[in-house]
């Protein structure tokens, strides 16, 4: 088992998999498409149970990314989790907010699934475009991004095993 099967696991034959835990699996199927070196960040905008929009961390379209040029944060010595700005990509919840952008889809009121809980920067830009709860599976902690969006009235939760299978028991039978 790897540590992504750890946590979301393959399902036992015959099993359906609740709506929060499909989600999440496409998080980390969508930040397979991440050209960032250091870490692979997927995020999905969903409302209704339909998706919206999906995003992953890389180099804006039309600029070289790190897989052919390398990691400008390496380069520099920059620690993770520290001067986000000096990068080459984008992060996932920041391609997810454009992509609806771009293809005219307002993700107010809408749920977004993370592979990573989001940094600060990327908290304040979801809280502005209206979301209403953040769900992801790998922490990232940031003290403040967690106050700003509790403040915000922003839910935000770190998914785990259980919750998927409590969360959604009554709903895998609704389509």
């Amino acid at each position: 088992m790897n540590e992504r099967d750890a946590i979301v696991p393959p399902l036992e034959a015959g099993g359906r998999l609740p709506w929060p835990q499909y989600f999440l699996r496409i998080c980390f199927l969508v930040a397979e498409r991440s050209t960032c070196l250091r870490r692979k960040v997927g995020a999905v905008a969903v409302r209704d149970k339909r998706i919206l929009a999906t995003g992953y961390n890389g180099a804006p379209t039309n600029v070289a990314h790190c897989l052919d040029v390398g990691c400008l944060r390496e380069q520099l010595g920059v620690p993770s989790g520290q001067r986000h700005e000096i990068c080459r990509g984008l992060h996932a919840e920041q391609n997810v907010i454009v992509q609806a952008a771009i293809h005219g889809v307002s993700i107010k009121d809408s749920d977004i699934y993370c592979t990573t809980q989001p940094c600060l920067i990327c908290s304040k830009m979801l809280a502005n475009c209206g979301v209403r709860n953040i769900y992801y599976a790998e922490s990232y902690p940031d003290e403040l991004a967690e106050q700003m969006l509790g403040e915000a009235g922003i839910h935000f939760e770190r998914m785990q095993l259980e919750t998927f299978l409590e969360s959604d028991a009554d709903e895998n039978d609704a389509s």
